[in-house]
């Protein structure tokens, strides 16, 4: 008889039994017993953006089981550092609990995790220049030199982008506002119409590239100093256009034309029409 699962309420403490058991190079699971770090990167990062798919989606019905997805990764990762003697979850646990009582002083003024709270608390931008002097202060302990040294080469571009204009406007390399970042793009935007009139049987130049790239940077400015988060703006636009895509093959088949042999204009009629539909 098959056990019922949902009735049976397992605990953290079964869960890092499960890891070390999937691991054991005698009775465990063959594919987890080959896994190593960077084996699992590729993982870790599928399920942090299936976690934030379903959150932008409001799909909450789902969102747990994505969420112990992602725990499972650092699950994996605590087992590997116990088995090579770099770490394990424990530590992980009690390092991160200290580390966010460090950096929330206004929360925990005397560095104890059980004192009674500060009955002041700071606004929301002392509070961020607050964390960010405090992870500066981390990084020069660590011997991180640079005001860039620590952010990860392997974020999305987008996301890198914006961090890396975030780490350059704390030391006060910033444009004073969203229309002072604003003329950097139509400067931009004119540099890349230069190249695109320099093109010559539609081959394009390094030059043009490298514009194009100065352009894309320049609208993360934008968006950050309006106090967006340029990949969720893309993420969000990449969700409407398939969405109105799809719509517009469904609109063309009705038309009795698929998409693969339907003219451009055909294929403009339907997408003017879905995109009416949607903001109707």
């Amino acid at each position: 008889m098959d056990q019922d699962i949902s009735a049976t309420q397992y605990t953290l403490g079964d869960l890092l039994y499960l890891m070390e058991r999937l691991r054991d190079p005698d009775t465990g699971c063959s594919w987890d017993v080959q896994q190593t770090f960077a084996t699992i990167v590729p993982s870790t990062l599928e399920e942090a953006y299936e976690v934030a798919d379903a959150i932008e989606r409001g799909d909450f019905n789902h969102l747990g089981e994505e969420l112990g997805d992602l725990l499972f990764q650092v699950i994996f990762y605590a087992q590997l550092g116990r088995e090579k003697g770099y770490f394990d979850f424990n530590g992980l646990v009690s390092q991160l609990t200290a580390k966010l009582i460090g950096r929330h002083p206004h929360v925990f003024p005397d560095g104890q995790l059980r004192a009674v709270a500060n009955a002041t608390n700071k606004d929301d931008v002392d509070v961020k220049a607050q964390w960010e002097s405090l992870k500066t202060k981390e990084r020069e302990k660590k011997g991180d030199a640079g005001v860039f040294a620590d952010v990860p080469l392997n974020l999305p571009s987008v996301s890198r982008a914006q961090k890396l204009q975030k780490r350059a406007a704390n030391v006060g390399f910033d444009f004073e506002s969203p229309n002072t970042a604003m003329m950097k793009v139509r400067e931009e935007l004119q540099e890349v119409e230069h190249e695109l009139q320099q093109m010559q049987g539609g081959r394009a130049s390094e030059a043009l590239g490298e514009e194009l790239g100065d352009l894309l940077f320049s609208v993360v400015n934008v968006c950050r100093l309006s106090k967006f988060d340029a990949e969720s703006l893309l993420r969000a636009t990449n969700r409407k256009f398939e969405h109105r895509f799809g719509n517009m093959e469904r609109q063309l088949l009705t038309d009795g034309v698929s998409v693969e042999t339907a003219t451009l204009t055909q294929m403009e009629a339907a997408w003017q029409a879905v995109k009416a539909l949607d903001e109707s």
